[in-house]
């Protein structure tokens, strides 16, 4: 199913900068033949192109034939600007997606948790949402809401409070934008993407409740497709990786 190793390549390039000027450094896996498809992929909160989950994701999808645009998102790793939690992260994405089809005039999008939000908020937003092949979605929230547990209490004071988003910066390398924008939540994006939309959760992710899943399954347009995960906790886990590519091998054999 995969490709000789060596026939693939990773580029690691400084230049990918957004419509409001934020400087992103981005990872490319090419797979030497003419690829599939390009799979943008977009990581989740205190993640970057750097984490080993990330990279093992981006690697499979390769092996499959595809090419892998990541980035750090901004405020993450090695890029600039300050993390808005998926809103203006959406240009971001933009910026991936035109480097993707450099090579291929397929694209689909592939985010985990903030990164789900993102690709969602872009897919919503461009003006022929058919021009994308399909989004997948990783433990993606469907409203703004915050598990009444330790984890969620924790990712609130990151956020949402300057000693916290001062510890994110200090301890996890993460810039946290001091305002928080209160965009529209994804269940109210989902109904505006057109393309194929294919939903994977974790049955045991602590920080997004599974159902979150099945409410954005059900404001989607078909084709559509939702998958549970037994086993998968939250974002871009080892347990992902098969949903994932099972997902955009969905996607690009939609009509």
């Amino acid at each position: 199913m995969g490709r000789p190793l060596a026939l693939w390549w990773i580029v690691i390039r400084p230049l990918y900068t957004t419509v409001d000027d934020v400087l992103l450094t981005g990872r490319e896996w090419f797979t030497g033949e003419v690829p599939e498809a390009a799979v943008v992929l977009v990581h989740g909160f205190s993640a970057s192109t750097e984490d080993p989950k990330v990279c093992r994701v981006a690697e499979a999808l390769q092996a499959d034939g595809l090419d892998v645009v990541a980035y750090d998102a901004r405020g993450h790793g090695r890029s600039e600007g300050a993390s808005t939690l998926g809103d203006l992260e959406r240009h971001d994405v933009a910026a991936a997606v035109d480097v993707a089809r450099e090579r291929s005039e397929r694209v689909v999008l592939v985010g985990a948790s903030m990164g789900a939000i993102a690709v969602l908020r872009y897919a919503a937003s461009i003006d022929d949402p058919e021009s994308l092949d399909g989004v997948v979605t990783v433990s993606c929230p469907a409203q703004w809401r915050l598990p009444r547990n330790a984890r969620g209490m924790l990712a609130a004071a990151l956020t949402r409070t300057p000693p916290g988003r001062a510890v994110a910066s200090r301890l996890m390398r993460v810039q946290v934008a001091p305002r928080w924008t209160n965009p529209e939540p994804p269940i109210d994006l989902v109904p505006r993407i057109t393309c194929p939309i294919a939903v994977i959760h974790g049955s045991a992710d602590r920080f997004v409740a599974p159902g979150d899943a099945a409410e954005l399954h059900a404001v989607a347009n078909s084709p559509r497709r939702i998958e549970l995960v037994p086993d998968l906790g939250h974002a871009f886990e080892p347990e992902s990786i098969p949903a994932v590519r099972d997902a955009v091998a969905w996607v690009l054999a939609q009509p």
